[in-house]
């Protein structure tokens, strides 16, 4: 039952993100990321990190998914904008970069040993719990963490730039 329900979660969430690529409406591939992102959330609970499926949820299939729509909508995007292709050329050199970056994940999965999971039931070890993901959040990637809420805040500062630039 548990290898049925991971296949079907992994096939949703592959086909989910494959429908981000393939949608031309921004507002679809917004609704495709939740997909997505409901998919992995599943996979956490899965997993029996129940705490990081919420998380998953709550942050970014809730506030940031909010976020882009609202880019979205503010920017306005025409539904029928001509395609103009600058760059023909590159168009070709996406396959062997493609096989390029498959040849680097099996050589990096060939080389990465597998991490081994703490023998002791205990919770401050335990992977996926509110006391482990706070002590790591909170200290060894506080600064990234800040550095990202930074960028989230001088993306939609830009977007609403942009958006006020064109009614002008």
């Amino acid at each position: 039952m548990e290898k049925a329900l991971f296949i079907i979660f992994a096939v949703v969430s592959v086909a989910a993100a494959l429908n981000i690529l393939l949608q031309r409406n921004p507002l679809y591939s917004a609704l495709s990321l939740v997909g997505t992102l409901i998919a992995l959330s599943a996979l956490y609970v899965m997993l029996r990190a129940q705490f990081i499926a919420a998380i998953q949820i709550v942050v970014y299939a809730g506030a940031i998914m909010v976020l882009f729509v609202f880019v979205i909508m503010l920017l306005n995007a025409p539904k029928e904008a001509p395609y103009i292709e600058k760059h023909k050329a590159l168009r070709f050199l996406a396959i062997p970069f493609a096989g390029l970056l498959i040849a680097e994940a099996f050589y990096v999965i060939r080389l990465v040993k597998p991490i081994q999971m703490p023998a002791s039931d205990d919770s401050a070890q335990a992977v996926g719990t509110t006391l482990s993901v706070g002590t790591k959040l909170f200290t060894d990637y506080l600064l990234p963490f800040e550095v990202t809420s930074v960028l989230i805040l001088m993306a939609i500062v830009g977007a609403m730039v942009l958006a006020r630039r064109g009614e002008d």
